[in-house]
């Protein structure tokens, strides 16, 4: 579905610089740096990576990701790319209790100092867990990996799932949008569908509905969580469609089939109409 020709955008012959953010909390974040590196060595995306930020630097206490971290961290290193790091747990705690949104703006300001001078042309948030704040999204160009539909529910992937089982969705999918104000709503760029009906579901459907029936479903997920049938088998559909997702997306940047002019994704000189449905090239990939 592709365009061949180039017409707007980043010209071909100029490689696109990316800017890395990521919480590097798990498997995810790693594979989905790695991925994009991998794609680089093979000649398949002409990007490179100006830096990697993440928003732990791995010597607070209680840290559950410590591990997953420190493997994320070596994997950067590896890369030779320059990794930054600003903890959020440090950073400003006389103001993150009693004033979120002042203490939100203070920390943008200083990840923009800390990362303005790598010069980047698009940031990828690739599994970071902070909301960024207003001035950030208003002075980088950044897209955002949202574990939803375009028309789908706000919020983490666990709340999205959440609110698809309690909705009785079928389908449930990701998207790939630019980073505003507005928490991810966004312009879209490029989506994925699966549904979540059908051979292998339809059981899991049955037998959360039951669990509802005799309680509620705030009771399953206070019991259960994410350990949920149900709940697992929507995030596992998800989770392997991701990294393709991403993949693709990068792609038409680097390709020069799409640019970001004052926060309107653009296409052939216009506006984008329509994000791209990239299911069937997703789906492929798996």
């Amino acid at each position: 579905m592709y365009k061949e020709i180039y017409s707007h955008g980043f010209p071909n012959n100029i490689m696109l610089k990316l800017g890395w953010f990521s919480t590097g909390r798990g498997p995810g974040s790693r594979n989905l740096l790695k991925t994009v590196m991998d794609k680089k060595k093979q000649g398949l995306l002409d990007v490179d990576i100006s830096f990697v930020f993440c928003n732990w630097d791995n010597t607070e206490e209680p840290n559950p990701k410590k591990e997953q971290r420190k493997l994320f961290f070596d994997m950067v290193e590896g890369y030779g790319i320059p990794l930054i790091t600003l903890s959020w747990k440090e950073f400003r705690p006389d103001i993150r209790k009693s004033d979120e949104a002042a203490w939100r703006n203070e920390y943008g300001k200083k990840l923009r100092e800390l990362t303005e001078g790598y010069g980047f042309d698009l940031g990828v948030l690739a599994g970071y867990m902070l909301w960024m704040d207003d001035e950030t999204c208003k002075v980088y160009d950044m897209i955002n990996l949202h574990p939803a539909l375009p028309d789908g529910p706000k919020g983490t992937w666990e709340e999205a799932i959440w609110s698809l089982i309690r909705e009785g969705s079928d389908d449930h999918g990701a998207m790939i949008h630019i980073c505003t104000e507005e928490w991810d709503r966004g312009a879209a760029l490029t989506y994925c569908r699966f549904p979540i009906r059908g051979p292998g579901f339809d059981d899991l459907w049955n037998d959360i509905g039951r669990k509802i029936a005799s309680s509620s479903l705030e009771d399953v997920i206070k019991k259960e969580g994410t350990d949920e049938p149900l709940f697992k088998k929507i995030r596992e559909e998800g989770t392997k469609r991701e990294l393709p997702l991403v993949v693709s997306t990068i792609g038409l940047f680097a390709g020069g089939r799409v640019s970001i002019e004052n926060k309107r994704l653009i296409e052939n000189g216009k506006t984008l109409e329509r994000p791209y449905d990239v299911t069937s090239e997703v789906n492929a990939s798996l």
